[in-house]
């Protein structure tokens, strides 16, 4: 059933009826999907009802095993999908150039999860481009309509608009999406206006691609500088974060003209990551399980919860609150006081069922984050092993742990087995009357997101209105916009902005061997920040410092990691500093003794690495900087540096004459503005440390509580500190937010 075709039935006042194998009854004069094939219209095929009541009605329907499926979420799919990789797929059991399949069509693994699994969550991750996914989608949904019950398929997304990954070069009518800052890029902007506007792209290039849930905002608050998820925050600022938060799930759920904000231009939000994913002990991630604990030591959980409690649960428009929600993979250490019990947020009775379903009244999807329930692996240093303290459960006890504290989905999780095997034994220890009712209560919450969002009654797309959104002139231009707004300039000694046509010096960067996301080996590599040629479109490069008129340094945060094999099998407990400098630095301000620890691969409780050295990958940024001024002379050096996370400048502030913060943008926007052809407005949404030991004696769940540093000009670079080329800003801006 490739690029199906679909029928549409007008409802005069109703919504437009989209079908390709269901049919249809007419009653008072209206069209409804006949779905159950029963000839009669069921309560969950009647529209002009409530979306929860369709949901009750349903789920009261399903057999065990088809909420099972709805609780599980499909591996990454990749469209169209390749026989090699991590996420293969075959086409009548072959590669896709072999097997004379459109690119749109199903793959084998995707008919097998739909169908035998009755999977109905698909997270899409690659897709060509705007029409193959629109193709796809009707693929998919009407295979899924030729199924029991007739329920449509949500295809979620991680986020897919960020510009740190697009090409160098602004563009729009590619059939890609729009492109705009990342989460810390567009808290620079300090305008959650801007950010309302970013969502409404978001959610109407995503529902033009068939994708229904945003597996985003994250609204984590970023109070520890070292964490590596930092940029995709809207940073440390309680306030700020809770108004982006909002205007973002706002923008996204939003259909406007519908009484409750519900309909075809909705895209369901899950926010993350509840309590908060922000104070990682030390800034370690805990994607990893060296970087498990949260930890409190300034108790400060409650503005860590604000941004949802305050922001994505409670927003202005009709939708009322995010559809749904993702628990961090952390343990909240010393957070539950009722059981004391420190584990994977996820499987905390307390923070799940007693803070967020009860005290909260929290009641919309919870979803853990990836991978939690599979058994751990043996080597600490590693990329999964996720069942934060839960380690001596089967697999089946963690999924009704989990279910037992109120959450209804699995992310990343295909196997239905698990899910099965943990209803039979909830049913002999809970009854199998509570236990149904239960497993009943998340089908409602799931399925009330499908109905939202208008899929049961047409889940198709025109594939040609699809290119026609999806990378649109008006999206493009004014993520670009935003992306112009988001480059902070904290120094200008003059030498800014660059405007004639000049000879420009780019010196190539260096970065020694290192790990990367997944925990593999990267080896050491050259790079040029100008190799893909768009410097030529306003000045001319030279090879060398002698020959140029200025140059331009290309910088980014120092890369650093905060566990070592290394240290390990010389002795130490494998824990080391990571570091915000570029220069090695021993952690002689770091506390004695980890606060939180413990694991069954190691024989000792302390995480603690005062006294060692932290160093940094990309140590050669900042010889590129020392070096290109020397040489340079008193010619000007203007440096841009891609700030991932707070970074401390005291090593090459002074021999740089103008400093740009780049949070994620395409190159085109800092040509545009050192050359002049746009102005610099943004600010800093975070605070730039004076030195490492403030760093290491801050408390990593407070914000602001760090010495910012003083440049040579003195001008702090704190929280809200940013230049235009009359000066510094000071407007309405830095008095909303400030610090």
């Amino acid at each position: 059933m490739d690029n199906p075709q679909y029928k549409i039935y007008k409802n005069p006042n109703g919504p437009a009826i989209g079908t390709v194998k269901a049919k249809i009854l007419e009653q008072d004069g209206l069209c409804f999907k006949d779905l159950a094939g029963t000839g009669q219209l069921l309560p969950y095929e009647d529209w002009r009802l409530p979306a929860e009541e369709r949901a009750k009605d349903l789920a009261s329907r399903l057999s065990v095993e088809e909420i099972a499926g709805l609780m599980l979420y499909s591996p990454h799919q990749m469209v169209p999908a390749q026989p090699h990789g991590p996420f293969p797929g075959t086409y009548g059991g072959k590669p896709i150039s072999e097997s004379g399949a459109e690119h749109w069509a199903l793959t084998d693994q995707q008919k097998d999860f739909v169908d035998k699994d009755h999977v109905r969550h698909v997270l899409a991750t690659g897709m060509e481009n705007a029409e193959v996914a629109a193709k796809w989608s009707n693929t998919l949904q009407a295979y899924a309509e030729s199924l029991p019950w007739g329920i449509p398929v949500n295809i979620s997304s991680d986020p897919r608009h960020g510009s740190r990954q697009a090409g160098a070069e602004y563009k729009s009518g590619a059939g890609d999406v729009s492109k705009w800052p990342e989460g810390l890029g567009m808290a620079a902007t300090f305008s959650p206006e801007t950010c309302g506007k970013y969502g409404d792209a978001v959610a109407k290039e995503c529902r033009a691609m068939g994708i229904t849930t945003a597996l985003f905002p994250q609204v984590d608050l970023s109070t520890e500088p070292r964490w590596m998820r930092l940029e995709d925050t809207f940073g440390p600022h309680p306030q700020m974060t809770t108004d982006f938060g909002r205007a973002y799930c706002d923008a996204l759920q939003t259909t406007e003209g519908s009484p409750d904000g519900w309909g075809r231009d909705s895209m369901c939000a899950m926010a993350k990551h509840w309590p908060g994913g922000g104070p990682c002990e030390g800034g370690r991630d805990a994607h990893y399980p060296f970087g498990k604990f949260a930890v409190y030591p300034g108790g400060n959980l409650s503005e860590h919860m604000k941004p949802f409690l305050e922001g994505v649960f409670q927003l202005d428009g009709p939708t009322g609150s995010a559809s749904a929600i993702m628990p961090y993979y952390t343990v909240s250490w010393g957070v539950d006081t009722k059981d004391g019990k420190n584990v994977g947020n996820s499987y905390s009775r307390y923070i799940i069922h007693d803070l967020l379903r009860k005290k909260y009244g929290y009641d919309g999807v919870v979803c853990t984050d990836w991978g939690i329930t599979a058994d751990p692996d043996s080597e600490i240093d590693s990329f999964s092993s996720r069942c934060y303290g839960v380690e001596k459960l089967s697999e089946a006890e963690r999924h009704l742990l989990a279910i037992e504290n109120g959450v209804d989905q699995f992310g990343g999780n295909s196997a239905i087995a698990p899910i099965l095997e943990a209803y039979q034994i909830g049913c002999q220890r809970h009854g199998e009357e509570a236990m149904r009712r239960r497993m009943e209560e998340s089908a409602v919450r799931l399925l009330r997101n499908i109905f939202r969002c208008g899929l049961f009654e047409n889940p198709y797309l025109d594939p040609e209105e699809s290119v026609k959104v999806a990378g649109c002139e008006e999206f493009c231009q004014a993520g670009f916009e935003a992306q112009l707004k988001s480059v902070v300039m904290v120094k200008n000694t003059g030498a800014l902005p660059q405007k004639e046509r000049k000879k420009v010096y780019i010196p190539t960067r260096h970065i020694r061997p290192m790990k990367t996301f997944f925990r593999s080996d990267m080896p050491a590599q050259d790079i040029d920040p100008a190799a893909d040629g768009l410097v030529d479109k306003y000045y001319d490069r030279v090879s060398t410092p002698e020959e140029a008129d200025f140059a331009l340094v290309f910088i980014e945060s120092p890369l650093s990691d905060g566990y070592s094999r290394a240290d390990r099998e010389a002795g130490g407990n494998g824990y080391v500093p990571i570091s915000l400098q570029y220069r090695p630095y021993q952690a002689d301000a770091a506390r004695e003794e980890s606060i939180a620890g413990g694991d069954f691969r190691e024989d000792f409780i302390s995480r603690g690495y005062k006294g060692k050295i932290g160093t940094a990958a990309n140590e050669g940024d900042l010889d590129l900087v020392l070096d290109t001024k020397k040489a340079m002379g008193d010619k000007p050096v203007v440096v841009i540096l891609r700030m991932h996370k707070p970074t401390v400048p005291a090593e090459f502030e002074q021999s740089a004459d103008a400093v740009l913060i780049d949070f994620g943008v395409q190159s085109q926007a800092l040509y545009e503005l050192v050359s002049g052809k746009a102005e610099p407005s943004g600010l800093l949404p975070v605070q730039m440390p004076a030195n490492m030991e403030t760093v290491e004696k801050h408390c990593e769940d407070v914000p602001f509580d760090m010495e910012p540093y003083t440049d040579s000009q003195g001008h702090s670079y704190n929280f809200g500190f940013g230049m235009n080329w009359n000066g510094v800003i000071d407007d309405e801006r830095t008095r909303r937010y400030h610090v």
